[in-house]
This record gives structure tokens, sequence and C-alpha cells, in this order.
């Protein structure tokens, strides 16, 4: 007599976002079958957001890949682990054996961070490799924050986060926290906690050069033109030191040169970026005062900030804002947090601190960020002949096409290679041009820790969950597919590789993802001690709801990876960029005279970069890839509010439907990131329906924060038309 099936209950971590809200899950028979909120969570308490309820929906998705893909002329055909795992070890080989160590490139999609054992065995297989041509989306979103911590901090890891429950003022630039629930500043329920902010009498004051979901809930919101940010950072520290507001308080005993940041913003008075920015002087000098006189004040930047032609000087100018009003590594403004894994100091012990301009890109000359090189000169890489050309590309969680700029372009130069092998749930518009998709376990399928992202919380908690169900039969843990390629790439190297081969397998394999997430917790600052019981991850595993390590707390000097421990607040590189400022303050006052539009891009709360778009229930009511245009732009263009208009750039042009909305900034349009499914060989019949343009294809690569090689996605020109 068969048993009956019994509806379980478990509770786990979404994977889907950096916020790490906890999950109620029930599941009957190997199958996830609904997910809510968990009200015990220590951090999220019970929010969660409709992606993480449409979690079963991607692990049910009749398109996802189940089983490893070669494609052949008549298209994809199912393949066995083993034989896909040898072949595509060889080829790879023969490419390095070819062309060289760099004839192999690697990409690293931004899904990849939020998997700790992708994250933490993708440093093998790179190693393995040995390659420079590696590519990460950190310079399509983040490698001016990373670049700036390296500079001034000693460390890419080591990223100050506005303490957002107990700040007294908020100041949001070029972020929707709404929506994101705090990208590189992980806060679940955002909401709930922006709310909290103004329920304890502080403020919240959004510049942005679109009235988001953030912007309608603040107390001020100031309208700014896209890739103006700079010179508002500038004026605003300008009127601090001209009306002498700086407190800087005890930074002066951590810093080194901070009394150069008077002279540096000098020549930036509140009246000469009042043009450029759209902010008149005396706003803008209000924005400085309120930040200086507040208690407790945070300012937080995000992709508005970093994916812009000088994103790093923009980092840097708001670390700078801090540190002048005394708002640093204390209550309410930015701090560090104390993670139970210390990502600074792992960094540290394996040499992987952060670097900067060792090489350049062979074509370009751009220089690599930790390790990296911007994927804006990728498609340099593979088309341009000669020593050192991409032949060869390992792609993991990433889809370039869609995502990085002058995408028509990448899937030009992406179809061109000789190998190219996608670790991937889809065949999507990336992955379509794959030799070989190798598909991972994903969401609930495998065990999860938020290892980057409890390192970027505005709480110190820990939280850690079991798998809830087991994968499809024929998918495998990141880790395992990193390991298994790195070890048979190692192995065709002749006797020593053999040997170097199953001695990592024998080590990595025996250890696993768990293994070495263990390891590392015991090691953190939480971890055993002499005489002290501290954290493993058998006793984390035993409480899902998490624990509670307490709120923000100071960390100068010991926090820095500096050699004398002191910040450097005027680094060279950032001090010689300011000559780049002035230039682009040009270039901004003559678009402007020649009344030119500018692009940004926009997210929604119901979708993920490129990926969740085939599930029904996050993409059924109004069509949401619209291009937002400000009615007098509207009126100016001969524009209808539903009509369909062309977007065009210097690299290509798209077809969009207008929404006419004062949410817009005059002068400035806005496409979200994210679509343009339909494209031929895409097997995502959901998304397809609804396909959307891609606002990347009208993305201008030759447009860059040149100092960290970070696309300027947001500030494009463009010019709008109305179509028949």
């Amino acid at each position: 007599m068969l048993s009956a099936s019994r509806m379980e209950t478990a509770y786990a971590t979404c994977c889907l976002c950096d916020a790490l809200c906890g999950l109620t899950v029930q599941h009957e028979d190997g199958k996830v079958v609904a997910v809510r909120g968990q009200p015990d969570d220590v951090f999220s308490r019970g929010y969660i957001c409709p992606k993480g309820v449409a979690l079963p929906d991607v692990m049910n998705d009749p398109d996802r890949v189940r089983r490893p893909l070669r494609r052949t002329k008549d298209g994809f055909v199912e393949v066995p682990w083993e034989q896909a795992l040898d072949d595509i070890a060889t080829r790879l080989g023969g490419a390095q054996d070819a062309g060289g160590k760099d004839a192999v490139a690697v990409y690293i999609g931004n899904p990849t961070a939020h998997s700790y054992s992708a994250t933490l065995f993708a440093v093998p297989l790179v190693g393995v490799l040995g390659t420079r041509n590696v590519y990460s989306s950190n310079s399509l979103d983040s490698a001016p924050r990373q670049l700036v911590s390296y500079l001034m901090y000693g460390a890419r890891t080591i990223l100050p986060i506005p303490d957002l429950d107990r700040t007294d003022l908020l100041l949001v630039l070029g972020a929707n926290p709404m929506v994101s629930n705090g990208s590189v500043m992980t806060a679940p329920d955002c909401r709930g906690r922006l709310r909290a902010l103004r329920e304890r009498g502080g403020r919240l004051i959004v510049v942005d050069p679109r009235r988001t979901e953030t912007a309608d809930v603040a107390d001020q919101h100031v309208f700014i033109r896209p890739g103006a940010d700079a010179f508002l950072l500038l004026g605003m520290l300008h009127t601090i030191f001209a009306e002498k507001l700086a407190r800087p308080g005890r930074m002066r005993a951590h810093c080194d040169d901070l009394e150069r940041v008077g002279a540096l913003v000098g020549p930036y008075p509140a009246e000469r970026v009042a043009g450029v920015t759209g902010i008149d002087a005396d706003t803008l000098r209000g924005l400085a005062r309120t930040f200086a006189s507040a208690e407790k004040a945070a300012c937080y930047g995000r992709m508005g900030t970093c994916a812009q032609e000088l994103g790093s000087v923009v980092t840097w100018l708001i670390d700078l804002l801090h540190l002048v009003t005394g708002n640093f590594d204390r209550e309410g403004g930015a701090m560090f947090p104390r993670p139970a894994v210390d990502l600074s100091a792992g960094a540290a012990l394996l040499g992987q601190s952060g670097s900067y301009d060792r090489y350049r890109s062979r074509v370009a000359g751009l220089p690599e960020v930790n390790g990296e090189l911007p994927v804006a000169t990728l498609p340099d890489e593979i088309e341009t002949p000669g020593p050192g050309q991409v032949r060869a590309m390992l792609l993991h969680a990433g889809n370039p096409v869609l995502s990085a700029p002058n995408g028509r372009r990448m899937e030009r130069a992406l179809s061109s290679l000789e190998l190219l092998v996608a670790i991937d749930l889809y065949v999507n518009e990336t992955t379509r041009l794959a030799h070989y998709i190798l598909p991972p376990a994903f969401g609930l399928e495998h065990d999860h820790y938020g290892l980057i992202f409890h390192a970027v919380a505005v709480r110190n908690t820990t939280k850690y969950s079991r798998a809830v169900v087991p994968p499809p039969e024929d998918v495998r843990e990141d880790w395992r597919i990193l390991l298994e390629l790195a070890t048979r790439v190692l192995g065709r190297r002749g006797a020593l590789g053999r040997f170097a081969s199953n001695a990592m397998r024998a080590a990595l394999g025996r250890l696993g993802a768990r293994g070495v997430l263990d390891a590392l917790l015991r090691v953190g600052p939480h971890g055993q001690r002499p005489g002290k019981r501290g954290l493993t991850l058998d006793a984390l595993a035993d409480i899902p709801q998490g624990i509670d390590l307490g709120p923000l707390e100071p960390r100068l000097p010991g926090v820095l990876r500096t050699r004398n421990k002191r910040i450097r607040a005027v680094p060279a590189a950032l001090v010689a960029d300011l000559a780049r400022v002035a230039r682009v303050l040009t270039e901004h006052e003559e678009r402007i005279g020649r009344g030119q539009l500018s692009l940004i891009g926009r997210r929604h709360l119901l979708s993920n970069n490129s990926w969740m778009h085939n599930t029904k229930r996050l993409v059924r009511g109004r069509e949401r890839c619209t291009l937002l245009i400000h009615p007098d732009d509207a009126r100016a263009a001969g524009v209808a509010d539903g009509g369909r208009v062309s977007i065009a750039s210097r690299v290509g042009s798209v077809d969009a439907i207008a929404e006419i909305s004062a949410a817009m900034m005059p002068g400035t349009v806005s496409l979200p990131h994210g679509f343009g499914h339909g494209l031929t060989g895409v097997s995502l019949r959901v998304a397809s329906e609804r396909p959307g343009v891609s606002v990347n294809d009208v993305t201008d690569d030759s447009r860059m924060d040149t100092l960290s090689g970070t696309s300027a996605l947001n500030g494009v020109p463009v010019t709008v038309r109305a179509r028949p």
C-alpha cells in the first residue's frame, strides 16, 4: 500500500536579491508548493516581496534547462555530464594551447553573488585558467565602490554602509531602495525602515532625475540631471567648507590629508554647478546645510551614482561628505558591519584585498580593477586578432547580451567564439549562443548563506538555511560544476597537472562548499576561540531564523587594511581624475545647450535583471517596458501617450511605447533594463509574449568611468521621435 504524501514546512532564505528575507516554505513530495514570509526571522521580520513568492515558479518552470545541452546545427541536444565536461575541458585547454592563457575569458554574472558556493568555487577555476580576461557584472554596477574602498581603506571589501535604522537624515542619490530593498545596503523591508525613520522624527531626501517610488515617500525630492551627481556633491562640499560647517571630529585622527579637501572642492561653488545639475544654488546650499547640521546623517548612492562617467569620483565624494561632517564610523552615519564571515580579513589572508592598474586590456588599454577588466571592452578582445585574442569563454549566471552596453555588438562578438560555455537555468538571449549549457541547482534546491550581503547589511546578523527540496535529477550544484571544470582543465597539463588535479578534487571535493563555509565561520569574528564556544555551521543550521549579532558599531582603525591603519582621504588616482571632472562639466553644459535628451534605466519590484520575466505572476498587468518622458519633451517631439517612439543613440535604436509622466525631469527619459526577449532562439515562452526592448541596445559602449572601467548606463545622449 502506498503511503499518502504529506505537506511539510521548512524555513529558508530568499536568494534573489541582497535583502536576505526569511521564508516559510511549504513543500510536498520534493516540490515547493508555496512560499511566504518568515515572521520570526531576526532581520526581515516576516517581510517578503513578490519575487520571493514566485521562487517556486522559477524552480518548476517547464522552460528551465534540466540536463546539459550541446548546440548542434539542428539545435540543442541533451548530453551526459561526463561527456560535456570532458569535451569542454579539452576545448578550453586547446584554446589556451593555441592562443595562450588569455585566449579563454571568464564572465561572472550578478546571480553568482547570491550563491555562496559559486562565489567561493569560482576562485580556484579562475586561478587554474590563469587568464587576465576576467569580467563580471561589477563593471556594470559596482566597480567604483570597490575601487574607492581599495584606494581609501586598503581593501575592496571594506564598504561603508548607512546605519539606516538609527540615522536622523538619509540622503539618497541615484538609488531606489523601495524597489531594490537596499542594493549594497542589505535592508529587508526598506519601506518599513524608511517609515520608521520618519516616525522617529528623521528626514528622507531623494535626489534623482525621476520621482521614484522612494521619492514618493520622501520628505523632499530634488530633480537632478543624469550624471551630474559629482557636481552636486562638489557644490555641497564647497558650501560646507565656505560656511565653516565642517566637523570631522575624531576623523582627523584617522585620516591622512583630510585638510586638502577644502582646496580640492574650491573651484565648484553652488553657482557654478547649478546649471549643469539643474538644481538652483539656494537649494543646493540648503542640502549641504541640512546634511551638515543633522545630528546623525547618512548618504546612500547606488546604481545611478556608479554606472555613470564619474562613478568613482562620486563614490569618493560621498565618503568625503561623511568624513568632513563627522558622520563616518559612528551611530546613524556610514558604518562598517562586522559579519560572521569577515571578507576583508579573509581576502587579506589570500592576497585578494584588491588591486588596481596592474595590467591593462589588450585593445582599449583599460585598467584592471581587482583582477577584472571592464565588460565594455570584451567585444574588443574577442573581435581583434593577435596574441591574447579571446577564443573561448566560460559564462556563469550572466546575460551580457541584455546587460552590457551596445548589446548588439556583444551578441555578434559572442556568436563568433570557438567555444562558449554557460552555466545557467535557461536558453536566454546570451546562452542561446552557447555551445554548451550546464544546468545548476537553484533557489531552495541548495543551501544558502548570504556571504556577501551580510557584509553590507544595516544590522549585524547571520543566517544559514539548508536545502528544502532536492534539485531535478540531472542538475548539479554550482560548486560541483566549477570544481569539475577546474580539475579537468588542470588534469590535462601533464603528470604534474594530473597530480594537482587529484589533490584539488580530494581536498575541495571532500570539504565541499559547506566545509569551506564552516571554516570561514570558525575563524571569523564570532567564531570559536580558546575557552569560548563560537559560531559553527552546524549550530547556525539549527537556527534557520538567524542570529542577531547586534547593531553596527564603530570599527576604526581596526577595520582598515592600509599599511599605516589610516584612511587615505585624497588618493592620488582620484585627485588626478578631477581634471576629467572639469572636462565632463563642459560636455554636460554643451549637451544642455543643444537640448539633447538623456536616457536613464529603471527597475521594478517584480523584476530581477533579465531572468524573472518568464514567471506569469510577475509579468501580468500593464506593460512595463515603456519610455517615460516628461510632457514638455513629449510635446516637443510630437509624442502621444501610448504612441510608439524611436529612441536612438550613437550605437543603435529601439522602438517602445511612450508613457508621458511628470515623474520625469524635463530633458530626461527612462527605459527599464532587463527586457529584449524577442530574439530568435530564446526559449522563454512567457517572456517572449511580452518581450519589450533592451535599453542596452542604445547604451553607448564608449561612454564609461575611465578610472574604474564601469559602463555609463545612465545619462546616455539620445534622440526621441514619434513613430507612425
